[in-house]
């Protein structure tokens, strides 16, 4: 799990400051649900997204869930601040491809094509009325404006354990303190699985 942890830090470290790509963080927590729960889980989230090569870049690290890991996938659009702050799963459903199932930590390194149908919820209304550009345009508008989440559903909460709203990075040399925040989850989440 550290490699890979290691691995995840060295490439949000590499990530180029072009003006195509543009990374997003989220803090993935059970308070951050809706309805909000006490899930011990916790988790970090990377997402780089290219509107030159219509790539979403989506790295993902999570542990101590309460129930096994089911499904994930980004939601769009609504603002964190709505009464009731829920949106469709913009992104395949039922899960990422290639997500980690049946686990109560793991972690999940994977680029989706913005340009194919199946990194799509079928149902997703802006892909229904627009294809997989109009879907595009409607997930990269959600992201800039913070309206999108990732979220981590399992047995315990079908609905969600943990997620957590997705906002872009300011600046490039922010990246080494998202990455030394993701390497100090990863030796947290090491040490507590030694105690238990």
């Amino acid at each position: 799990m550290i490699r890979k942890a290691a691995a995840i830090l060295l490439t949000a470290l590499s990530l180029p400051a072009t003006a195509a790509s543009t990374l997003f963080e989220a803090t993935l927590t059970g308070p951050n649900e809706f309805p909000a729960n006490a899930s011990p889980g916790f988790g970090f989230a990377l997402v780089t997204y290219d509107d030159s090569l219509h790539t979403l870049h989506v790295q993902v690290l999570f542990n101590q869930l309460f129930g096994d890991t089911t499904a994930s996938h980004i939601h769009c659009c609504v603002s964190p601040g709505a009464a009731t702050p829920t949106a469709g799963v913009a992104t395949t459903t039922p899960t990422f491809a290639g997500f980690p199932l049946g686990v109560k930590s793991g972690i999940y390194d994977s680029t989706l094509d913005l340009t194919s149908a199946s990194s799509w919820n079928s149902q997703f209304p802006a892909f229904m009325n627009g294809g997989a550009s109009g879907a595009e345009a409607a997930l990269a508008t959600g992201l800039f404006a913070g309206t999108t989440y990732l979220n981590i559903h399992t047995t315990a909460k079908t609905g969600g354990e943990i997620r957590g709203f997705l906002t872009a990075v300011p600046e490039p040399s922010t990246y080494a303190l998202l990455a030394a925040g993701l390497l100090a989850v990863t030796f947290v989440a090491r040490r507590r699985q030694h105690r238990g």
